[in-house]
């Protein structure tokens, strides 16, 4: 089992943080970025940008010379609900000013994007777009020739077993085809391993975990990541009311004159 306190990166602070379904992984988004070392990492879904932020700051604090991508519509599907261009335009305004040296916003569909990476060539993709069976396993179908020899997939949402998210099934077909390791804390993240050479690379120690390390690893993450959430929960809560009291004060000032 790998030793977590040989990348000291998974207990950093994420910079950039909403409540978010993503939120618990964060630590190991760090912890992959690390073991891992991608040269090309995509990201099929990014919303708010929680998770991708955390891929782009852990590509800038361990100084990686990872290329990264996300790709989205930025409009919603019917799993995510549809949200305002806010959205988009909050995410750009923080990429422009932290990452874009590096990375890339891709606003298209999954499929126009896919045209525009040669096969072979992604070492890391994580898929969080629509959660219906079909169309996670269009995205895993049409993304997987472009993974590299030593490329792993990561599946959002594959410990939801409702509204119809089909990732879990996905997740039980890729078993027996692929080594594959499951987070099954916030909503669940499945790690699978598609890349012929996997076997020789640092991260395949995730694959072989017993089930002895696999309760480890688990309890592990999931306490870091319920740390992060209770922490933007808490600063949230702090800044409502820090602009509550702001509201009283002026509300005190303007009785004051009377």
């Amino acid at each position: 089992m790998f030793n977590i306190l040989d990348h000291p990166i998974t207990f950093s602070k994420p910079r950039r943080v909403a409540q978010d379904a993503w939120l618990e992984h964060i630590p190991f988004a760090f912890t992959i970025m690390d073991i891992h070392r991608p040269g090309v990492f995509v990201e099929l879904g990014t919303h708010g940008g929680t998770s991708y932020c955390a891929f782009c700051q852990a590509t800038t604090e361990l100084m990686l010379p990872t290329k990264c991508y996300a790709v989205d519509t930025w409009k919603g599907d019917e799993h995510a609900g549809f949200y305002a261009k806010e959205v988009f335009e909050e995410l750009n305004a923080y990429h422009a000013a932290n990452y874009s040296h590096f990375s890339s916003l891709m606003r298209m569909t999954f499929d126009e994007a896919s045209r525009y990476f040669m096969e072979g060539t992604i070492d890391l993709l994580h898929i969080d777009g629509c959660h219906l069976y079909d169309a996670v396993r269009r995205d895993f179908d049409t993304w997987l020739p472009k993974m590299s020899s030593r490329g792993v997939v990561l599946l959002h949402d594959s410990f939801v077993r409702e509204r119809d998210f089909g990732v879990g099934l996905l997740m039980e077909e890729l078993r027996s085809h692929y080594p594959v390791f499951e987070f099954t804390h916030g909503w669940g993240l499945g790690v699978v391993g598609v890349g012929p050479l996997l076997a020789s690379e640092p991260v395949f120690d995730l694959f072989k975990a017993d089930d002895r390390e696999t309760v480890a690893i688990r309890t592990l993450f999931s306490a870091l990541g319920v740390r992060i959430a209770c922490e933007t929960t808490l600063a949230e809560s702090l800044a409502r009311i820090n602009v509550l009291e702001s509201k009283l004060e002026r509300k005190k000032r303007f009785f004051r004159r009377f």
